[in-house]
Formats: C-alpha cells, sequence, structure tokens
C-alpha cells in the first residue's frame, strides 16, 4: 500500500513519530560527537600533561647514558598500573635515533627512526620542525601520538614519543555511547505515546469531515452527526465551510424533493384533466342523443338508427383515446424494410398536399434491418404529421432516415413555428396540447414506442428551424407476424 492512500488517522502519527525519533538521533549523535571531541581534547591535555612530568625523570639517565635505567623508567609508566596514559613510550636522541622502546622489537635500538615506517617518518619531520619546549600531538591512523622534548638547562636530550591506539578511548567513548542511547530511549518511550495521542487528536477532525463528504454520493448526513472543531484556525474554517456547505445540500433536496412532488401532481393533473376533457365529450353527445331518443325516438326508426350510430362512433373515440394511452411497443411485426419507408412517404403526400408544404424524402436503408416496421412507421409516422401540422403554407419538412453502426437514426425537420423553451420539458406528456390545437397524443405515443425500443429522442427548436431526432439501436427481439 502506497503510503499517501493511508488514513490520516496513522498518517499524522507515523510522521510525528518519525519526526520526534529523527530529532532525537540526531541530538544524540550531535552530543556524542561534541564528548568525543571533549574526550580527545581531555585526553592529549592529560597525555602531554603526564609526558612533561615523566619527560623529568628521563633527564638522569639520558645525561649519564643509563639506557637500562631509563627503560625501568617507562617501562614502569606503561604497566598496567601506570595509570590512563599507559601506551608505547619510545625515546629517541637528538639525532633521532632510537634510545629506548617498550616495544623493542617496532623499535629496535640505536636505528633512525625514520626507518621505522610512514609513521615514524612524519614523526621525525614533526620533531625536526618543532622549536620550543612544548608537547606536540599528532594523529596517523588510528592512532595519536604525543611528542614531548627533553631539555635539560636548554640543551635537548632528545624526545620522548608517547603512542596511543584507538582502544584507548573506545571503552570510555562505549559507556558514553551506552548512556546517552538509554537516556534517548527513555525519552522516546515518554514522548511517542504524547506525540501519537496528539497526531490522533489533530487527525480525527480531518477523518470525520472525509467521512462527511465521502456520504454526499449516497446521502447527506445530519447535521447532529457532524462534529465540528470549534477553533478558529484552517480545521476549523473548514469545518464551518464544510457544515455550510451540507445545510445548502439539505435545503437544495428539500426544494428538489417539493418540485418533483410539484411536478408530479402537475402531471397527474393534466393528464387526468385530458383524459376527462377527451373522454367527456363523446359521453356529452352520447348522453344527449340517448335523452332525444327517450322523447321522440320511440316511433322513428331513422332517429333510432342516426342515435345508435352516434353511440357507436362515441364509443370508439373513447376507445381509442384509452389505446392510445396504453400503447403497446412490442405488438407482432415484421423486419423493417425499404419499402415500409416508402408506403409511410406514398400516405403522407396528400397530408403535405393539403397544406402546399413540400416534403422533403431522403431513405438511405439496407434491404432489411432487425426493427418491428408497424412501430417505425407509426414513430415516423406521428413525427411527419406533426412537422405538416406546425408548418405554414408553403413551407418545408424534410425527412433523413438511415442506418449507422449504433442502429437506425430518423430525423424530421420543419420551417415552421418554433416549440416555446417553456414547452420543452412537458412535450412528450399526453394531453399537453400543442400550438395547432391538438391533444398531443402522437407525440406522447412516440416517446412511449421509443423507449419500449431502448431508443432515444430529441427535439430543438429555433425560429425557423424544428429538428426531431431519432436513434433506435437494433438489438430489439422482433416478435414477426405469423403468415396467413
Amino acid at each position: 500500500m502506497n503510503f499517501r492512500d493511508i488514513s490520516f488517522r496513522y498518517k499524522i502519527p507515523l510522521r510525528a513519530t518519525v519526526l520526534v525519533f529523527l530529532t532525537a538521533s540526531v541530538l544524540t549523535a550531535s552530543l556524542l560527537l561534541r564528548e568525543y571531541r571533549d574526550l580527545r581534547r581531555d585526553m592529549l591535555d592529560s597525555s602531554a600533561r603526564w609526558s612533561a612530568v615523566l619527560s623529568q625523570t628521563l633527564v638522569s639517565p639520558m645525561l649519564h647514558d643509563d639506557l637500562w635505567r631509563a627503560f625501568e623508567i617507562i617501562r614502569a609508566a606503561t604497566s598496567p598500573g601506570g595509570g590512563d596514559q599507559a601506551g608505547v613510550i619510545t625515546l629517541v636522541d637528538p639525532r633521532e635515533r632510537i634510545y629506548v622502546s617498550t616495544d623493542p622489537a617496532r623499535y629496535p635500538i640505536l636505528l633512525p627512526l625514520h626507518e621505522r615506517g610512514d609513521a615514524a617518518r612524519e614523526i621525525a619531520s614533526l620533531i625536526d620542525d618543532a622549536a620550543g619546549s612544548d608537547s606536540r600531538s599528532l594523529e596517523i591512523g588510528d592512532r595519536l601520538y604525543v611528542i614531548t622534548p627533553i631539555d635539560a638547562d636548554g640543551v635537548r636530550l632528545g624526545h620522548m614519543i608517547l603512542e596511543h591506539t584507538s582502544s584507548f578511548m573506545q571503552a570510555r567513548f562505549a559507556g558514553m555511547w551506552l548512556s546517552a542511547t538509554l537516556v534517548t530511549l527513555v525519552v522516546l518511550l515518554l514522548i511517542l505515546p504524547v506525540s501519537w495521542y496528539w497526531g490522533r487528536r489533530m487527525a480525527d477532525p480531518l477523518v470525520h469531515l472525509a467521512d462527511c463528504i465521502g456520504q454526499v454520493g449516497t446521502k447527506i448526513p445530519d447535521a447532529d452527526a457532524i462534529r465540528l472543531e470549534q477553533s478558529q484556525d484552517e480545521l476549523g474554517q473548514v469545518g464551518r465551510a464544510v457544515a455550510r456547505m451540507l445545510d445548502e445540500l439539505r435545503e437544495k433536496q428539500a426544494l428538489e424533493h417539493e418540485m418533483m412532488f410539484s411536478e408530479r401532481l402537475a402531471a397527474i393533473g393534466r393528464l387526468t384533466g385530458g383524459i376527462a376533457h377527451e373522454i367527456n365529450n363523446p359521453l356529452g353527445g352520447m348522453l344527449n342523443a340517448i335523452s332525444t331518443y327517450r322523447r321522440h325516438g320511440s316511433n322513428d326508426p331513422e332517429l333510432a338508427a342516426r342515435t345508435m350510430s352516434l353511440l357507436e362512433r362515441g364509443l370508439l373515440q373513447i376507445r381509442d383515446t384509452v389505446s392510445a394511452l396504453l400503447v403497446e411497443a412490442k405488438a407482432p411485426s415484421h423486419p423493417l424494410g425499404p419499402q415500409d419507408i416508402e408506403d409511410v412517404h406514398i400516405l403522407l403526400k396528400p397530408e403535405a398536399a393539403k397544406k402546399s408544404a413540400a416534403l422533403l424524402w431522403n431513405c438511405d436503408l439496407p434491404d432489411e434491418i432487425p426493427l418491428p416496421a408497424t412501430l417505425v412507421r407509426q414513430v415516423l409516422i406521428n413525427l411527419v404529421l406533426n412537422a405538416l401540422h406546425a408548418v405554414e403554407p408553403g413551407g418545408t419538412v424534410a425527412c433523413d432516415i438511415g442506418v449507422t453502426a449504433e442502429g437506425m437514426t430518423m430525423a424530421v425537420r420543419n420551417d415552421g413555428r418554433h416549440i416555446e423553451a417553456s414547452r420543452l420539458p412537458y412535450l412528450f406528456e399526453p394531453f399537453v396540447g400543442d400550438a395547432n390545437g391538438g391533444h398531443g397524443l402522437g407525440l406522447w405515443i412516440t416517446y412511449q414506442i421509443v423507449n419500449e425500443l431502448d431508443g432515444h429522442i430529441s427535439v430543438q427548436s429555433e425560429p425557423g428551424l424544428t429538428v426531431f431526432a431519432v436513434e433506435l439501436p437494433l438489438r430489439v427481439a422482433l416478435e414477426l407476424e405469423s403468415p396467413p
């Protein structure tokens, strides 16, 4: 898992932990480095003082050329009881020859010092450049050298070389390192729980806000479920902004519910009003006919026949209205072919002639496509009749039909009166009516058929051009007509 994907509930405490650990480590390393430098400086100062004292005891043996006495003195000084400054001590005469050494194997007597390796040559070079009676120190590799002159009444008798290995300070430094490490661990054990606690306290409001915002896609959290950070910092400002946003979303949701409810009531009102109007008209005529028949028709066969005919037409009108509302888009049919479209063209030519309108027809269909011919023709007839009713005498209606990789397309254009923007949302509802006084069932039926065929219908209207576009996918399972 990527660290960036970890919750702030753990990310902030982890970062605080790493920061505390790095800070403690850097401080401990800095303190140990300073202590190491102080220890080295103290050791060199102490060795220089000790060497100065020891060099005074070597004056007499070197004046009397008492080699054995000088060896006993330096051997006693480097013995286990000789103190912390014990190491390898080598004496050289004024000509830089080895006078005596506690390590004769490395520094044989009377051999020139510069012949005993690179370190010895550097020491000899330092002796040549030295002036005065002060001690000098030199670090070569893992060894420290303290070089002290041996003088008697202003006469240089030689030099004493005190050699320390790195093990001289390792024991002391190891103890210091262990103590510093233990102190650092104790401090970390005390600080880390506190930093973890405060990190969680800082992350919890962020995590809570993220959870609240994450629920917005499915629901809007209640106001009581939001715990805001009561502060004036950035976190408090974000919390108050989120609370305002959620309040506005709740208000918007409530308004949408009210609007949706109002729209549904309005649609139901328009539907029921249209149904009542379409049914009450024939019913009123039928009731009038029955009343007239009761008063005058008992002995008038002709009046009785007219009454029955009027009743039949009224009932047929009511049946057609109900059938339009219960349109079924999967009625038995045969696959759509070019001849079906041409039949519609022939059928609609007289309607176009009545309006003196030009009917432009452009059909580009293969021999046959898997769409129900009856329903597609019904959609096409309704759209073209609607366009013919909208155009003025001498206007133009154009129909383009084709097939793409996605399915069949139909576009019906006219240059008549455009549809107002306020009517577009209700255009496909029944009994809404249109500017020409129609009841709107044609577009309602068209919309129902297109939906049943998993298609899509859209309309664009502006002054001088109105276009109805239909897209029908070629995946409808046909229930073909049985052969006669």
